[in-house]
Formats: C-alpha cells, sequence, structure tokens
C-alpha cells in the first residue's frame, strides 16, 4: 500500500508540474503575444503622427499631433504621457533631430509604465561617471582660462 501510495504521489507530482511548466510557457506566449500587439499600435501612431510620409517625426510634427486631446487620451493609454510634448521627442530622438519608427517603439516600450529601480540605478551611474570625468578636466580648464585671461586673450 505503501508503495502503492508513493506511486500514486510520484504521478500526481508529474502531471502537477507538467502543468506548471504548460502555465509558465502559456504566459511567457502570452506576454509576447501582448508586447507584438502593443509595439503594432505604437507602429501605427507613428504612421499617424509621419504626415509627411518620409519615414521619421520630426519634431513639429510631432508636437502637431499631441496637441490633440484624443491623441493624448490614446497615448495615455498606452502608458506615455505627453505632458511635455519636446522632453518626449527628446528622449525618442537619437540625438539627428528625428525620430525614425524603431526609435519610435524601442523609445515606447522601454517607457511604458513606471521607471524600473535597474534603470534609474543604472541612471545613477552614468551621472557618477559623468561627474568623475568632469572633475579630472576641470582643474586643466580652470588653468587654462586663468592663463588666457592673464595673456589678454579673451576666455573661451
Amino acid at each position: 500500500i505503501f508503495t502503492m501510495t508513493r506511486m500514486v504521489t510520484a504521478l500526481f507530482l508529474k502531471e502537477t508540474m507538467a502543468a506548471a511548466t504548460d502555465d509558465a510557457e502559456m504566459v511567457i506566449r502570452s506576454k509576447m503575444k501582448e508586447k507584438e500587439g502593443y509595439a503594432q499600435k505604437l507602429l501605427n501612431v507613428f504612421t499617424a503622427i509621419d504626415t509627411s510620409g518620409d519615414g521619421q517625426i520630426s519634431l513639429e510634427e510631432f508636437e502637431r499631433f499631441v496637441k490633440d486631446p484624443k491623441v493624448i487620451s490614446y497615448l495615455a493609454a498606452l502608458e506615455l504621457e505627453t505632458h511635455e510634448p519636446r522632453e518626449l521627442f527628446e528622449i525618442m530622438d537619437n540625438g539627428d533631430g528625428s525620430i525614425t519608427a524603431q526609435e519610435f517603439v524601442e523609445s515606447a516600450l522601454r517607457m511604458r509604465g513606471a521607471a524600473q529601480s535597474r534603470d534609474i540605478m543604472y541612471l545613477m551611474r552614468q551621472l557618477r561617471e559623468l561627474d568623475r570625468g568632469l572633475q579630472d578636466i576641470y582643474p586643466s580648464w580652470k588653468r587654462s582660462r586663468l592663463k588666457n585671461s592673464f595673456s589678454g586673450r579673451s576666455p573661451r
């Protein structure tokens, strides 16, 4: 009887573990499908903003688009707050003055929801490195300014 009970328990555990694995895989598939759907919605938004049709969003296109209250509500539903359109544009832009579809989708996916602790920690680390770099160059910059002021040249 004891052996039989252990066999039944083992079979039960095996089935439970298989079900749990299937559930985990189902959750992963569901999350991936959700992310793909979200990315498609973002591409649709990008296409609507890109009124020039050149595959890039300019600051002017972006600011014009986010003035519409319906658009603001839709973007909020996508977890993209547009309180400061220029700031949002600059965050999404890679520095060339326009946003491509890839930049738009990738940035929006990263900005979705609240900031993660690891994101904040990463930024703090980057700021510390920048601060150290500035501390390294500041003394020589200051000496250069003093030297230029004594030599009669105007400092830059």
